[in-house]
């Protein structure tokens, strides 16, 4: 359970495509709509991490305030399809989705930034409330120039949404320091596990981004446990999204090198194989000498031949 703020628990937006409530600041976070009959009820906001509408659906019967959205966990997370954002969006609770075009580092050129701001309005459009987003330079330093168009088109949509750095800022040269600009850009959260392995270890460089950045909500993340909670609320730290699968932290500077690719053979075409390749068992063998065999295609009679 995400120890982030406490409110009077009351009733939620719902249509995820309509108009969005107001960014949640400290103490006032979008809540999960059960009546009561006695007075107001405080607890902390819980947030649940989706990749999937029927997950989201669950985590609205669980009692969840909100939702965090993304693909690719496996991946480090990736931006979802429009479709997938709408669906979740239609469960009714407010979403936050990340913006990342690629796995690999926050180092992005011109074109990727390019992308993710077309994203970052796509998903708005879809029926987010809130976007999750970062860039970072080749020095470690944040990439202001590019957060700063991510944040000015999730804010050029007409109506109120959050803006979050996510974990970009752990492999910030100066995590404390990058924080520090956040309030100036427009954002509005940050998770972090204060550069270190896990939040816990972070404590010391958490309780310095939450005073350097007023106004903006510290939200741990990396390998929190329910012990760790009191003394991250203490400094004035957000618990992560529960249900967070272990994310593999990139490495700044390091983009995954695409998949090797399987070639196909074509029909009439021969089969290529390295001397000494045992790999290939016999009954695949007799199959590439079948694909080997099939004759080609008859030519087409309306075609002139030389």
């Amino acid at each position: 359970m995400s120890a982030r703020a406490t409110r009077p628990l009351g009733p939620h937006p719902t249509g995820g495509a309509g108009p969005a409530a107001a960014p949640a600041t400290d103490g006032q976070v979008p809540g999960p709509g059960r009546p009561h009959t006695a007075g107001p009820v405080t607890r902390p906001a819980l947030e649940i991490a989706v990749t999937s509408a029927a997950g989201a659906r669950t985590a609205l019967g669980h009692g969840a305030d909100r939702l965090e959205l993304c693909t690719a966990l496996e991946l480090g997370g990736l931006t979802p399809s429009a479709a997938l954002v709408e669906a979740v969006a239609a469960v009714g609770l407010p979403v936050q989705v990340l913006v990342r075009c690629r796995p690999g580092d926050f180092v992005y050129d011109t074109e990727e930034t390019a992308l993710m701001v077309a994203e970052v309005r796509s998903v708005i459009a879809s029926g987010t409330s809130g976007v999750v987003v970062g860039a970072l330079t080749a020095d470690g330093s944040l990439d202001t120039a590019a957060v700063t168009r991510l944040a000015a088109a999730a804010h050029g949509v007409g109506r109120p949404v959050e803006v979050t750095l996510h974990r970009a800022i752990d492999q910030a040269a100066d995590p404390v320091a990058t924080a520090a600009l956040l309030p100036a850009l427009g954002l509005t959260r940050v998770l972090t596990s204060g550069g270190a392995p896990t939040a816990a270890q972070g404590l010391a460089r958490l309780a310095a981004m939450v005073e350097a950045a007023p106004g903006v909500q510290v939200m741990a993340g990396g390998g929190v446990r329910p012990a760790d909670i009191p003394e991250l609320t203490a400094a004035g730290v957000a618990a992560p999204p529960l249900g967070e699968a272990p994310r593999r932290a990139p490495e700044r500077g390091h983009v995954d090198p695409p998949r090797r690719l399987r070639r196909v053979p074509r029909a009439g075409h021969p089969v290529r194989h390295r001397p000494g390749d045992g790999r290939r068992s016999q009954k695949n063998a007799g199959a590439a000498d079948n694909t080997l065999t099939t004759p080609p295609p008859p030519a087409d009679p309306t075609v002139p031949t030389a």
